[in-house]
């Protein structure tokens, strides 16, 4: 298995589909259920950075894992967001798209889901780091209390790839 890197962090058993320029990984602090990343594999920061060959792949890309996240968690609408730089609230300097499934009043206000991509609390770079040290042994856990969700374990993020990755596999797509 090759190693897949969100920016530069490792996120290899985070990932549930591949194509040939792009993967979808779980999130570690998902804004609602189900909500995903998609990225190329190359590392860069900007959408203007990739190829023909990779925006072609990472949209049919987003277009498939969609369907399948909106079917799996009942969702009746999607929130497909790209936060193209730092001033767009990219906390992760690594193209990638948020696909969100959407219910009815799943939050007091349909237009909310953008400040939760805005606030410290998505912060994915922030999450990461959190993630490691609630991981590794021989380090108290931060302090998270100034946060409304906290960082998914490994196993549980490892849990809802494998689910995602067969769900996938029997997707007709």
């Amino acid at each position: 298995m090759s190693i897949i890197y969100f920016g530069s962090f490792v996120v290899t058993r985070q990932v549930f589909y591949k194509s040939r320029h792009s993967f979808a990984l779980v999130n570690v602090k998902p804004l609602l259920p189900g909500h995903v990343l998609v990225c190329p594999y190359r590392v860069v920061p900007r959408v203007k950075d990739l190829s023909a060959d990779e925006i072609a792949d990472l949209f049919l890309t987003v277009q498939k894992v969609s369907e399948v996240i909106e079917d799996v968690y009942n969702g009746q609408s999607l929130n497909i967001a790209i936060q193209d730089g730092p001033l767009a609230g990219q906390s992760v300097p690594h193209v990638h798209c948020h696909i969100i499934p959407r219910k009815l009043d799943d939050l007091p206000n349909v237009d909310d889901v953008y400040q939760l991509l805005n606030s410290k609390d998505a912060d994915i770079e922030l999450s990461f780091q959190q993630l490691k040290s609630i991981n590794t042994v021989g380090l108290s856990s931060p302090d998270l209390s100034d946060l409304e969700r906290t960082p998914r374990t490994e196993a549980e993020m490892w849990a809802e790839a494998e689910m995602l990755q067969a769900k996938m596999s029997k997707s007709n797509l």
